[in-house]
């Protein structure tokens, strides 16, 4: 692939995110804007750069221009916006949390490996140069025994949930909540580390009408636990810990960042950080960028691989919890 020609779906906070490090980024650019508002679509556009605009989606995914489509929307509709950006011929990267429900995630993944197309979710952990430092110090506080993390960031949109009203990120029609939003980094980063848990269990603040606000994931390993809490009902101080018998490891500011990475052993204490860029999303576009332009199949198939296990692990978790999507009757 010459270059990565960027069609985008949705515009929200998170697409500024992607396209300001678009613009830093060599081998990207933007080339299409879809948005069911001409308005919205228009906007976007102007602020980057981008001529072409459209608010019909058939008409989008049929522009020869666009080789990739990147897809920020509300959850639930993830899976079919990406289904038919793949039947179409797309590669596409796909905003977390990838889908709804496991079967989604492997038919999508199904999909582009029937059609040879890249398919990757946008999170930006896996992606971070911290991560890699993260794996290799594990290595030295072996065998785990406990995880314990918190990611609280009290959401503005909370505050019409108080008022009464129905924001799309609280709405199980839009199957939102602080399981899949907030915490799912928590589960991720768990995934990516140790793999699929034997069982997981979610314990969930929630209200009326409204998908979960807060809530605590428990993941049970073989041999250790890992106690994961994510709010956007309050705040607190973030971290992702990992006590081993042999010392422990301490993320700062948890699991969405990977801030610094600090390992304490009997006979040493290091801490570790080659992120001095502070904007998670340029490590994520820089990445994305270089995997998509090398063609990597193996790699981005791999990814889907720890994808599909997270979709699994959230899924059975959440409706053991009562917490039930339109999509999962």
């Amino acid at each position: 692939m010459e270059q990565v020609k960027l069609g985008t779906i949705g515009s929200g906070v998170i697409v500024h995110s992607i396209l300001d490090n678009a613009k830093r980024t060599d081998g990207i650019a933007l080339a299409a804007v879809y948005s069911r508002s001409a308005e919205k679509a228009n906007a976007l556009a102007r602020q980057y750069g981008c001529k072409a605009t459209y608010t019909d989606m058939d008409a989008f995914l049929a522009d020869a221009n666009v080789n990739t489509v990147y897809i920020a929307t509300p959850n639930l509709l993830h899976f079919e916006q990406a289904k038919k950006a793949l039947l179409a011929g797309k590669h596409v990267i796909l905003e977390k949390p990838f889908t709804t429900r496991r079967q989604d995630a492997e038919e999508l993944a199904a999909i582009a490996k029937e059609k040879h197309l890249l398919l990757v979710e946008a999170a930006p952990t896996s992606f971070l140069p911290n991560f890699k430092i993260l794996k290799e110090q594990l290595q030295k506080i072996l065998p785990v025994k406990l995880v314990l993390s918190n990611y609280s960031q009290y959401s503005s949109r909370y505050d019409a949930v108080l008022r009464g009203e129905m924001p799309a990120i609280f709405d199980p029609s839009y199957a939102g909540g602080c399981l899949m939003d907030i915490n799912f980094y928590n589960v991720l980063l768990n995934v990516l580390l140790f793999g699929a848990p034997q069982s997981a269990t979610y314990l969930p603040n929630t209200r009326e009408g409204y998908s979960d606000t807060s809530g605590i994931m428990v993941m049970q390993y073989d041999g250790f636990v890992s106690s994961n809490a994510g709010a956007k009902d309050t705040w607190g101080v973030n971290s992702f810990q990992i006590e081993g018998e042999k010392g422990y490891i301490y993320i700062e500011n948890g699991s969405n960042g990977l801030k610094s990475v600090r390992t304490v052993t009997k006979t040493s204490d290091e801490t570790f950080n080659e992120q001095p860029d502070p904007d998670r999303w340029f490590y994520e576009v820089q990445e994305l960028t270089r995997l998509f332009l090398a063609e990597d199949y193996d790699a981005i198939y791999e990814r889907l691989d720890t994808t599909i296990a997270t979709v699994g692990v959230i899924e059975s978790a959440r409706k053991a919890a009562g917490i039930v999507f339109p999509k999962d009757a």
